[in-house]
């Protein structure tokens, strides 16, 4: 049996909310990293509450899957992109 490995930039898109360490966030702004993103550039903002956190494109690069859709940043900080499922 074959696994597929999701990239970081294809979890990112579309996802509504961000599960960072076992906390779950929505996302107020995401922005999938392309050629035309520098390391300074935010591409992740997230908010729980008061608290909002803000990632730039050097802290999510080099971020390496580990499994069932997570994925460990260079930092050590945990992530899972979630989205909302559509019934009809």
């Amino acid at each position: 049996m074959k696994t597929y490995t999701m990239s970081l930039s294809q979890a990112m898109h579309g996802a509504d909310f961000v599960q960072l360490n076992g906390i779950v966030f929505a996302t107020e702004y995401l922005r999938v990293p392309d050629e035309s993103t520098v390391a300074e550039d935010v591409v992740m903002e997230l908010k729980l509450g008061d608290t909002e956190l803000a990632f730039t494109r050097e802290e999510l690069d080099g971020a390496e899957h580990v499994g069932d859709g997570v994925y460990r940043l260079t930092s050590g900080a945990l992530l899972r992109f979630l989205t909302t499922a559509t019934i009809h």
